[in-house]
């Protein structure tokens, strides 16, 4: 048995998502950006995500089939760990993301977790899955290359006001 596998979630699973996302350990890697959507906090990185809004984001994205969510699942503890997707944007390319909750990092989940996701695109015939990722996160960066994934470029984005350097990445997905 695999360790790591993707769960879809239900309506009734999201509760897992609100906790991520009010998590501060959890978020503080999106803290401090100046972005306007509604229920960010800039001190924390928190998103609100209140049970009555689970319904609606459900309908909403789990129905787009331009869309992937899942849950990472720890079938040997039988726990989620975080959660990933990707977005269809154009042309086969997809924006991907991952979130391992702040008690589970640096146990193993990404890579395995990666794979997984990248299935999953290939399923939906993403050809190319992009990122972006501050180069002060070293790990997550050092996963991605050994997934594949390339630099093609970078930007400097404004975090607390204050440079940071961001990579961007990509990995061509092989059929």
């Amino acid at each position: 048995m695999k360790r790591v596998s993707l769960y879809i979630p239900q309506v009734d699973d999201l509760w897992f998502r609100q906790e991520c996302m009010a998590d501060e350990k959890t978020m503080e890697y999106n803290a401090g950006y100046d972005v306007s959507y509604s229920g960010y906090n800039y001190k924390t990185g928190c998103i609100d995500f209140p049970k009555s809004e689970h319904k609606c984001w459900f309908e909403n994205k789990m129905k787009d089939q331009n869309f992937f969510y899942a849950y990472i699942l720890d079938n040997e503890i039988n726990k989620f760990v975080g959660y990933c997707n990707f977005k269809l944007v154009e042309n086969g390319i997809a924006t991907c993301g991952i979130v391992i909750k702040a008690e589970y990092r640096g146990k193993g989940y990404m890579k395995p977790a990666m794979i997984e996701l990248i299935k999953q695109a290939k399923i939906k015939n993403v050809k190319t899955l992009t990122d972006t990722v501050p180069e002060n996160r070293a790990n997550a960066l050092k996963c991605f290359y050994a997934l594949g994934f390339k630099k093609t470029g970078e930007y400097i984005s404004k975090k607390f006001n204050q440079d940071e350097l961001v990579a961007k990445i990509e990995l061509a997905i092989q059929k």
